[in-house]
This record gives structure tokens, sequence and C-alpha cells, in this order.
């Protein structure tokens, strides 16, 4: 009788296997057919609308076919990337051969990149660094002041979140406030506003805190049971994580190491962010984590993603759409396509900035986390989206911020304070703290239906199979939640979430909406193939 059930059961399990076997083939034939219209429609409105569209440029890469260049901040960033280069090459020239001729260690490297790091925001900034050093000062004694106290770390997040917000609200001070002998600085301002950068800085100086604070307890990281775990560092190499968790040495947390770490020029601009720890623990020693063979391969495929994005903004205008509001003259299928599009720029916008910055770091001996492990298109869920989009902002946020106040024990009051922080720290717009709550919002929900499906398992065919079917329509939901609120936080704000919900309820844009959630719903099932394939 077991031996009937056993083979019914097997059976059963070969059929569900065959049935998803045929039913990838047919998801990816629907992919292809997908795009493919979609890329149709998109050269189609960039055509017959591009006259109308602000922010495009003469091309280069395709004869009499304009760029959009209407991103300001990848405007910037591209129109940089020459001086940029010639500063990266500098750096790398000197720092890399100072180094080796004078065998320079810990100190002797601060030092190094604190001078290259400070001429580099001098040219940045002008006179306007004396802000950052007074700031950094500042938080510098408060810390070596108060880190044994207890309260320790609601001073440090109460004095970086006053100057997050007040350098916001002043738009980086004016000198002529301190009187009018100070008045002449004011033209002297260099030529990238100091405080959009200090954002960053905010994150460091946050860092720096806890990390000595905790370094002056017993740290519950167990070293030995990480290096039985971990892959990498059985191989004789040292992950990041090991780097920022494990203690360093007293005398690592001095004030030129300090600065180095807020200054270090690669990573100083956009990042990514890395903690106190794992920078100070690769000054002595540069990371031997990616070969040389590795990191150019790295650097190849930023070339490569660059070349890509320069096709992409010359054959479709998506930005320029969002930026022209010239989409609200469109169907709801042309709007989905924009939005869509304007995502999909956002991402390898990122990617490309981050990329670029991770290169540099890479080159001088400080590894980083990748910012961008897994490309927009390939999630499901907003945690695994969280994880891959700014990854090394989500870490941050969850060693300084998400565990300290409580972990999973608190998770759903966490991820709004959490979130909150997110929005004021990008900037002071209620478009920001709307796009933080609505993900909030469409958060609660799929944390409690993964706790419940993480108490299921599936022991049947049909259990693993309704188990799959309730998933894709999970992540079906989460796809759309997820486009809504990146558009209201990034494009359309607040102000244009009743007109974005009002044109898809109509007769013709109900039906787009319908077939939009199913291809959502195989996108999915895509997804989770993927995922199988790889584990």
């Amino acid at each position: 009788m077991n031996q009937e059930k056993l083979d019914t059961s097997n059976l059963y399990k070969n059929r569900f296997t065959k049935w998803k076997q045929k039913e990838l083939v047919l998801i990816i034939f629907y992919a292809i057919a997908f795009y493919a219209y979609v890329i149709k429609r998109s050269l189609t409105l960039s055509h017959d609308h591009y006259q109308k569209l602000y922010g495009l440029a003469p091309g280069w890469l395709i004869p009499h076919r304009p760029n959009d260049v209407s991103d300001a901040q990848w405007r910037n960033f591209r129109g940089n990337l020459p001086i940029l280069t010639f500063v990266f090459a500098i750096f790398t020239l000197i720092s890399t051969g100072l180094r080796l001729f004078f065998q320079l260690r810990a100190k002797g490297m601060a030092f190094l990149w604190l001078s290259l790091s400070f001429f580099y925001l001098t040219y940045l900034h002008g006179a306007c660094i004396i802000y950052i050093l007074l700031i950094a000062t500042a938080n510098f004694v408060l810390v070596k002041r108060f880190a044994r106290t207890v309260y320790f770390p609601f001073i440090l997040w109460i004095f970086n979140i006053f100057f997050l917000v007040c350098n916001r609200i002043y738009e980086g001070y004016s000198f002529s406030i301190f009187g009018r002998q100070f008045e002449f600085l004011d033209n002297f301002r260099g030529t990238f506003r100091w405080h959009i950068c200090f954002n960053f800085v905010v994150l460091r100086m946050i860092s720096f805190g806890c990390d000595y604070h905790w370094v002056q307890h017993d740290s519950r990281f167990d070293q030995e049971k990480h290096m039985t775990r971990c892959s990498l560092c059985k191989s004789g190499k040292i992950c990041y994580v090991l780097r920022q968790e494990r203690s360093i040495a007293n005398d690592h947390y001095s004030f030129p190491i300090y600065l180095c770490y807020l200054l270090y020029a690669p990573l100083y601009i956009a990042g990514p962010i890395i903690s106190f720890n794992a920078f100070a623990s690769q000054l002595d020693v540069p990371q031997n984590t990616h070969s040389v063979k590795h990191v150019a391969r790295y650097g190849l495929r930023w070339l490569f993603s660059f070349l890509l994005m320069e096709l992409m903004t010359h054959l479709f205008y998506y930005n320029a759409f969002a930026i022209s509001r010239l989409w609200k003259e469109l169907s709801p299928l042309e709007i989905f396509i924009i939005g869509y599009g304007v995502l999909n720029f956002m991402w390898l916008k990122f990617l490309l900035i981050w990329r670029y910055f991770r290169f540099w770091s890479l080159v001088n001996g400080i590894e980083t986390v990748e910012n961008m492990p897994r490309c927009i298109n390939n999630c499901y869920n907003l945690e695994t989206f969280w994880k891959n989009w700014h990854a090394s902002f989500n870490r941050w946020l969850v060693r300084y911020m998400y565990i300290p106040l409580g972990g999973s024990r608190r998770k759903l009051l966490n991820v709004w304070v959490v979130f909150t922080f997110v929005a004021v720290w990008h900037d002071l717009e209620w478009k920001l703290l709307s796009w933080a709550w609505i993900t909030c919002l469409f958060f609660v929900p799929e944390m409690l239906v993964k706790s419940a499906s993480n108490a299921f398992k599936a022991e049947s065919v049909l259990g693993e199979f309704l188990f799959r079917e309730l998933a894709a329509l999970s992540g079906a939901v989460t796809i759309t939640s997820l486009m809504i609120a990146n558009l209201v936080g990034y494009v359309i704000g607040p102000s244009g979430l009743n007109w974005l919900v009002s044109g898809f309820l109509t007769g013709e844009g109900v039906p787009v909406l319908g077939v939009l959630f199913f291809s959502f719903y195989l996108a999915t099932k895509l997804m989770l193939h993927i995922k199988e394939w790889r584990n």
C-alpha cells in the first residue's frame, strides 16, 4: 500500500516537473513578445513626440538621433566623466606609487588619502569645506566624549539628524550670516553643493560613532563560527562581513583615520556606503577578495553598461516624457510603457554611478558592497527589491537602525521608522515621504503573508502547485505596488496619484491593467524558475 502511494506520488511529481518545463518555454516566448512590443511602441512614441520633449541634446552614437539627457543627475555625471576620470587616474597613480615605495600602513595611508581627498574636495566645494570639517570635528569630539555612556546612540542620532535637516533648510548656509567680513567666501563655494554630498558623510559619522561605541562592549560576533561557514574566508581571503564585524585596534579610531574615512575621494560623492570598521581594516592590508583580473573585468563591464545606457537614451526618451509632462496626453498602455521605461532608466543610471565609484575604490584597494547586485526586472517582492537596490545603504540601515531598534521582534514598527529616515535622508520633500509611507503600506501585508508562508510546507504536488500560484499572484501585486510607489516618489509626486489611478480605471484602462497584471504574474513565475535553477 505504501509502495503504491510512493509510486503515485513520484508519478505526479514527474508530471509536475514536465509541466514546469513546458510552462517555462511558454513564458519565455511570452516575455520575448512582450518586450518586442514594448520596444516597438517605445520607438514609435519617441519618434512621434520628440519635437515636444524637453531635455534632448544632439546625439553622437546614432546619426541624426537626439540623446535624452533630461535627467539632471545623469547629465551632470555624464558631463563630468572626463574630469572625474582624470582625478581617478591621478589619485590612483600617486597613492599606489607612494604606498608601494614607502610601504605605508594604516596611519600613513590615512594621511596620504586624506591629503589627496582634501585637494579633491577643495575643487568640489571651495571654502565650504570649512563647514564639513567643523561638523565632522564636532562629531568626533562628541563620540570620544560620550561613547562609553548608555545614552550615547540617542545623542549621536540627534546630532546628525539635526545637521542633516539644517543643511537642507539653509541650503548649505551662507557665510554672510556669520558677519560681513566673511561674505567674500560666498564667491568661492566650489562647483558642487557640499550639503548634497554631506548626506553620505552623515551616514559615515554615525557608522564611526556606533562602531566605536560597540567596541567598548563585548562583541557578539563569533569569528570562528563565521570562518567555518564562509567559503571566501576558508579560501584564505577576507570577506566584507568579517572586515565589518570583527574588532579593530583602538588606535584606528584616531582623528586622521576618521577624517580619511569621511572624505575618502572614491566614495565621497555617491558611495557605495562602507562601515568604518570595514574601511579601517583595509588601510593596513588592501582588499584581496578581488584579483586584478576581476577588477579589470569589472571596469570593462561598466564600460559596456555605459554604452548600453547611451544606446537606450538615443532610442527611447522615457525620462524626457516624464520631465515634459507629456505622458498625461498618452493612453493607459503608453503611460505604462513610459513609466516602466523611467524605472529601468533610473536603475541603469544608479548602477553606472555607483559602479564607477566602486571601481575607483577597488583599484585603490578598498572593497565595498555592490549597490546593484540584481536587475530591477528580477525582483518580485519588496524585501528582495530593497536588498538589491542601493544594497550598501540597506546594509547600513540594518546594522545601525533596524537591529538596534529591535530587529525582527518589532519589524512592523521598525519599517515605518526606517523608511521615514530614508525619505528625509534623500531630501525634505512631501513626495519622498509619500513614497516612503506608500512603500510601508505595501510592505506590511507582504511581511504578514511571508510569515504565514514560512510556516506552511508543501508536502504534496498539489500543495506545491498552489504555493507557486499564490507566490506568482503575490509577486504580481508587489510589482504593481513597487511601480506605483516609485513613480509617485520619483516622477509624478503624490498629486499625480489620483490622475494615474483614474487613468487606469477607465473603459480603456481596465483591460490594459488586466493584461499588465497577467504579465507581472508570468514574470514572477519566470523569476521563480530562475531561483530554482540557481538553487
